[in-house]
């Protein structure tokens, strides 16, 4: 069984390889290099680890089990009043993400949704998932929201939800809607 450190974001929760013993240590890189001063210690999942503390920024609780400590919408705040950026499903369901996340996101719901794809972002647009994306180019003054319809079209429930949402007037979801009308 494996140990986890468990944080919070805005979007969801995420995860760390938690050690607190050199044995736990033994399978990893880090056997040989961190010491028994530095324990506990996380894995960043960026190659490198750090001194854990129960006072970490964002620290939720620590877990230990056997695979993935969290589900997919656990880590993607499924409907989230909150909701920004991140996927929607054609029935209008959103998962959250941070900028950053699309591609980790896509992949965990893939793995639910489409199990066989080897393309998680291509099969979920195809299957008319919607990926609302930050349109900030780096000349404006604040961060926007993007829609993407790999497809170009949109579902009633989708618009509705996007309505919702506050981004029903957006030139790319006007489109969409005009171009989809006559089919709802």
């Amino acid at each position: 069984m494996k140990k986890y450190a468990i944080y919070r974001s805005e979007t969801g929760y995420y995860y760390y390889e938690y050690h607190d013993t050199l044995e736990s240590l033994k399978d990893t890189p880090f056997y040989g290099i961190v010491t028994e001063d530095k324990l506990p210690v996380v894995f960043d999942g960026q190659g490198g680890y750090y001194h854990f503390t129960e006072g970490d920024y964002m620290f939720d609780r620590l877990v230990e089990c056997e695979g993935c400590p969290l589900t997919l919408e656990q880590m993607f705040f499924k409907n989230d009043d909150k909701f920004k950026l991140g996927w929607m499903s054609p029935d209008g369901d959103t998962y959250s993400c941070d900028y950053t996340s699309h591609t980790k996101c896509a992949t965990m719901l893939a793995e639910k949704f489409f199990p066989k794809a080897l393309l998680p972002e291509r099969a979920l647009g195809k299957a008319g998932w919607l990926k609302i994306i930050d349109s900030w180019d780096g000349t404006q003054r604040e961060h926007g929201q993007f829609v993407y319809s790999l497809t170009g079209k949109i579902t009633k429930r989708q618009a509705d939800r996007l309505f919702d949402l506050g981004l029903y007037n957006n030139e790319e979801v006007r489109r969409m809607i005009a171009d989809c009308e006559d089919v709802w």
